[in-house]
């Protein structure tokens, strides 16, 4: 199974950026997935979750009304839309999949990662 991310890059603060991150296998209906990000010295933090069916997502409360997570099953991508960057949004994002029905959630374990790709929001 293999997870990678790509769509990271420099953005100015109020610009977008789209993430994607495309898998192998046959897994990618069945697992729950999301997004993570880390910024320099700080602990990976959860982003954003979706369920396997799309029907449920999962913000923290920093990107809700800013990011939007989705994914297309068809061709086992799933995609964060991020808006309104700010230079808090600049890390690095991972994403990932876990073997659950419902979003990936804060604290649901994690199966598999992608390898992160960059974001840079400058000021």
């Amino acid at each position: 199974v293999q997870l990678q991310a790509s769509g990271g890059g420099l953005a100015q603060a109020g610009g977008s950026l789209r993430l994607s991150c495309a898998t192998s296998g046959r897994f990618f209906s069945g697992y729950g997935m999301g997004w993570f990000r880390q910024a320099p010295g700080q602990e990976r933090e959860f982003v954003a979750g979706i369920s396997r069916s799309a029907g449920s997502t999962y913000y923290t409360d920093s990107v809700k009304g800013r990011f939007t997570i989705s994914r297309d099953n068809s061709k086992s991508t799933v995609y964060l839309q991020m808006n309104s960057l700010s230079p808090e949004d600049t890390a690095v994002y991972y994403c990932a999949a876990a073997n659950t029905r419902g979003a990936l959630i804060p604290g649901t374990p994690v199966e598999y990662w992608g390898q992160g790709t960059q974001v840079t929001v400058s000021s």
